[in-house]
């Protein structure tokens, strides 16, 4: 008969991840979705043995490091900025795994500006003393949109003089240590920030959804590793953390 103390061990082990197959798997990840890997990573880590080593850029920055042979296992950003560095990927097509709109904040304690019309955003813009958002030369998603936008609301110019531009990370911070009135950047980003109140999204009119993918290297160090990670980003399970960090689950 089977000893029940063998038994048992046996069992531990089996549950244990073997070291063999345990992996330090490298992400890169735009600023955006960076929250949503935080909040997952002690699931993941806990349940597959793996360990997530976690880096964040803009998706400028990050096509940049790609195309520029920087070794990592995924790389998660929007798939336009994924196309120009295809031969750095593996030959799978890049999963999506969120999109997130743009939103605005204002300091804790200060009065909530009306941003529910195009008309009352745009005179937002023109009344703040100070905008905080991502500098577009930085390869910031909002950055570059935004911009645009301005032109399109006939407003560039007076934005520019009075904009807070932060090269990557959380523009509110510039809202919370005084530095900016206003802060305008992805919501899971402006969510974050310590000593800011999040207003809500743009007008529908003016709003635009970011997706972001995550992609295989195709030089990955760990490529199973990798796509277990991918999977668990992609699982039902995801949705309401996506959700409570300013993102949508796309399919």
């Amino acid at each position: 008969m089977r000893h029940p103390l063998r038994a048992i061990l046996a069992s531990a082990v089996l549950a244990l991840p073997l070291a063999g197959i345990a992996a330090d798997v490298k992400v890169l990840t735009a600023g955006a979705y960076r929250q949503v890997l935080l909040a997952a990573q002690p699931a993941f880590e806990q349940r597959s043995g793996h360990r997530l080593v976690i880096d964040n850029d803009t998706a400028g920055g990050l096509q940049k490091r790609v195309g520029g042979g920087e070794a990592f296992d995924v790389v998660v950003s929007s798939p336009a900025s994924l196309q120009p560095v295809a031969a750095q990927l593996a030959s799978e097509p890049p999963r999506p795994l969120a999109r997130v709109g743009i939103g605005v904040a204002v300091k804790t304690g200060a009065t909530l500006p009306d941003i529910g019309s195009v008309d009352a955003f745009r005179a937002l813009l023109l009344r703040a003393r100070s905008v905080a958002m991502v500098d577009p030369a930085a390869g910031g998603t909002s950055g570059v949109y935004l911009f645009r936008l301005y032109e399109r609301l006939r407003i560039a110019d007076q934005v520019r003089a009075k904009a807070v531009l932060v090269p990557g990370g959380h523009s509110a911070e510039k809202v919370a240590g005084g530095q900016a009135e206003i802060a305008i950047q992805q919501m899971s980003e402006l969510l974050p920030v310590q000593g800011v109140t999040v207003v809500g999204p743009l007008p529908a009119e003016v709003q635009n959804y970011t997706v972001y993918a995550g992609a295989l290297s195709a030089r990955a160090a760990q490529p199973e590793a990798a796509r277990q990670l991918l999977d668990a980003l992609r699982g039902p399970e995801i949705e309401p953390l996506l959700k409570a960090k300013g993102m949508e689950a796309v399919r």
